[in-house]
């Protein structure tokens, strides 16, 4: 019987678990989770501090996932060391755990720099895990002043959530902009709008000088009291596992199209994990729900002895505050046509005949047609680009196309 070791319990690992069962539904499965909770959608935990998702609405899986799946998860245990020549995973508790295939799936950590004064803030918290989001939930009052440094995805989602449930929300981030890494100003302009509209504010081109117990000193000469802080300002993909063992890493854990690294063995997934990006022709890590998930899966079929490759991976977000959507994918690179109003922006970017990227802010697309193109790497002159780019529908494929995808009807 084959042993299966799988370091991480998040999206990459429910897959990893779904990809070796579909080609082994014998081998011992064991899932090494520093957690204390099953697999979740992480991007719900601000929907838990909202109150618009309870803890079971947010599960990945159902209750009985794990059991179904003849996992053994040992929940609270941290993988310490990865020893390939051994083929065994060190625990924290001293215990080893061997295999004959393991995959990293370790996710990655907040980033915290450092400073002055932060060890003598009373109230900090981070906002990346479901544990974050129920200790965050517990120190926030009606009264509450928060302030959130980090104008991120994660800071900006985790202010969104305690809008409605504290005195003030501020926001302070070294950008110029909200969303720095997926926006530009324009489309940036439009959502930090909305997020003002409904009572947010923002220290934007700004950096926290020092901190007192309950008082951030900017470098602007500003002074925000705050009685919670929350600190967003990024993450690090969790890569020391496979660094310590003399894996190759870069920004993530290298891996090729089936997931292997460069330890025999030993493959990697998720948000750890660097690969190929099909719309820029690099090597990077591609932090999304939707690429983990297939990670994973590719992995776990290469583990059971399958064949499965991961040769579609973008680079994509969505996010949306208070009924605005912000969907972005891909590489801007090449030429773009626009379309903008008051509230929206839509920008696609086509090169060499393919669609490469597009950024859609205030927009009513069905995202996922153009988000095809670009993993499919589909032609242009194979679809009736002219109707696609002045909205996504399938009725620009060509005829074949759209009989594959309907079971013969056009």
């Amino acid at each position: 019987m084959k042993r299966y070791v799988i370091i991480g319990n998040c999206i990459a690992a429910a897959g990893c678990v779904e990809g070796i069962r579909s080609v082994d539904p014998d081998g011992a499965i064991t899932v090494v989770s520093e957690e204390t909770h099953p697999a979740y959608c992480r991007p719900l935990i601000s929907y838990f501090l909202e109150g618009r998702a309870s803890l079971d609405r947010i599960s990945y899986r159902a209750p009985d996932f794990y059991d179904r799946a003849g996992c053994t998860v040992l929940y609270g245990r941290r993988a310490v060391a990865v020893r390939p020549e051994e083929k065994a995973v060190e625990l924290d508790d001293g215990t080893s755990l061997p295999y004959d295939a393991l995959c990293v799936a370790t996710g990655s950590s907040p980033f915290v720099p450092s400073m002055e004064g932060l060890e003598n803030v009373r109230s900090k918290y981070s906002f990346m895990t479901l544990d974050d989001a129920i200790a965050l939930d517990k120190a926030v009052a009606p009264e509450s002043r928060v302030f959130v440094v980090g104008a991120g995805m994660i800071g900006l989602k985790c202010a969104e959530g305690l809008l409605g449930r504290a005195a003030s929300v501020t926001v302070c981030d070294l950008a110029d902009r909200v969303l720095s890494s997926v926006l530009d100003f324009e489309c940036a302009a439009l959502v930090q709008r909305r997020l003002e509209e409904h009572g947010m504010r923002f220290y934007l081109g700004d950096s926290v000088l020092r901190f007192e117990p309950d008082t951030a000193y900017l470098k602007s000469g500003a002074v925000v009291g705050f009685d919670v802080l929350v600190l967003a300002v990024g993450i690090r993909p969790n890569v020391s596992l496979v660094k310590d063992a003399g894996g190759e890493v870069g920004r993530g854990i290298v891996v090729d199209e089936m997931m292997r690294t460069s330890l025999p063995g030993v493959f990697a997934a998720g948000d750890c994990a660097q690969s190929f990006d099909v719309s820029s022709g690099e090597s990077r890590v591609l932090a999304i729900l939707p690429n983990a998930y297939m990670q994973g899966h590719a992995a776990g079929v290469n583990m059971a002895g399958g064949r499965e490759v991961f040769d579609k991976g973008i680079v994509m977000n969505s996010i949306g505050f208070f009924g605005m959507h912000a969907m972005t994918a891909g590489s801007y690179d090449g030429e773009v046509y626009e379309e903008k109003t008051e509230s929206s922006v839509k920008r696609l970017y086509t090169k060499d005949g393919l669609l490469k990227g597009f950024m859609l802010v205030g927009c009513d697309e069905r995202a996922g047609i153009y988000t095809s193109m670009i993993r499919e790497r589909m032609p242009l002159d194979s679809v009736d680009f002219g109707l696609m780019k002045r909205g996504a529908t399938t009725a620009g494929y060509c005829k074949e196309k759209r009989g594959k995808m309907f079971g013969g009807v056009v």
